[in-house]
């Protein structure tokens, strides 16, 4: 199956006062029609930038992208004029970003909101838009839509603001819809309502969605397909039931093993990886896990690995997998994970 987007060798830094920040080194991906691939890993690990690098929504003042391509429907969005990527953002690709308040504009209506893309993209005239927007504040589960559309984001509970930026990014019936963090301000119960919405519109609309998140249980219930980043590069990717059950990273086996369980006992602890990610502004030669990683070997510290196929469908960045080193498997049950010790 062609894929719908691929991101082939991304390679994107950002100048500092400190000098150049390396924030993507060489990152591949596929993205296929009407699955979702979750994009995880810690804090400063380059999901949200992969995702903003797609966009073209990096900062023009300190950013630059070194290298690399990303292809979509022919065309490499890498080379694209802005001018050009302006029809393609919001209608074939949409956003939905962290916080809906900083997303949405407090001073217009939510129905003004809406309908903007829809004239401006599918050239509908005031009344056309308005009535999709209707159908769109339904379809996201937003109840007297026709009223609500005269209301302002302030109006709106955390979860409703969320629902309508979910909207605004379907407006247009995207191919691609990138998610970044969409449910990490919101408490659990609301948590599993957007995430739902989202399964049953991309089952209406058949979007292909890259889901970028740090919370692994929303990666279970959601992805078909997981990427598991590190210091701007990609340790590992295969389907979810690869990277749960027949993980092959170190650093994968470190985020499973620090997962609450729920069959877990009082006296059980979480498991933290130990140290903290690479100054990726110095890159140097060999893994960039290898000052964190309980297994490392001399080999580690002077070249990084290339990457292995495990399976048609996983493959894996380690020196592990040489036939040479000594094999380390986690059992599948995740609380039998002993990382770091």
């Amino acid at each position: 199956m062609e894929p719908i987007l691929s991101v082939k060798n991304l390679n994107v830094s950002f100048r500092t006062y400190a000098g150049e920040f390396n924030a993507l080194r060489g990152v591949t991906f596929n993205l296929n029609m009407g699955e979702t691939l979750a994009i995880v890993g810690e804090s400063g690990s380059g999901k949200s930038v992969t995702a903003k690098t797609i966009m073209k929504l990096l900062p023009k003042q300190n950013s630059f992208i070194k290298g690399g391509e990303v292809k979509y429907s022919g065309k490499d969005l890498v080379k694209l004029p802005q001018r050009d990527m302006r029809k393609i953002r919001g209608s074939e690709i949409s956003m939905v970003f962290q916080d809906p308040m900083t997303s949405l504009n407090p001073t217009m209506s939510i129905g003004k909101q809406i309908a903007e893309g829809l004239r401006h993209h599918q050239k509908m005239t005031k009344k056309e838009a308005y009535i999709k927007a209707i159908e769109l504040l339904d379809l996201v589960g937003i109840p007297n839509a026709e009223e609500r559309l005269k209301e302002f984001p302030h109006q709106f509970s955390g979860g409703m603001r969320q629902r309508v930026v979910i909207a605004i990014a379907l407006a247009c019936n995207p191919k691609i819809l990138i998610a970044d963090e969409p449910t990490t301000a919101l408490d659990v119960t609301i948590q599993a309502q957007i995430l739902d919405l989202m399964k049953n519109i991309q089952k209406k609309l058949d979007t292909s969605i890259i889901l970028i998140t740090h919370d692994l249980g929303v990666v279970a219930n959601m992805a078909d397909r997981v990427a598991v980043m590190y210091a701007g590069e990609i340790l590992e990717i295969g389907t979810a039931d690869d990277i749960f059950y027949q993980s092959q990273h170190p650093y994968t086996w470190g985020l499973l093993a620090s997962m609450p369980k729920l069959h877990a006992g009082r006296s059980e602890r979480l498991v933290p990886i130990a140290g903290s990610p690479p100054d990726v502004s110095q890159i140097k030669e060999g893994c960039s896990f290898v000052e964190r990683c309980p297994y490392a070997m001399k080999v580690c510290q002077q070249f990084s690995p290339e990457n292995s196929a495990i399976t048609r469908t996983h493959t894996v960045s380690c020196w592990l997998q040489d036939q040479r080193a000594q094999k380390y498997m986690p059992k599948a049950e995740l609380g039998e994970v002993k990382y770091g010790t």
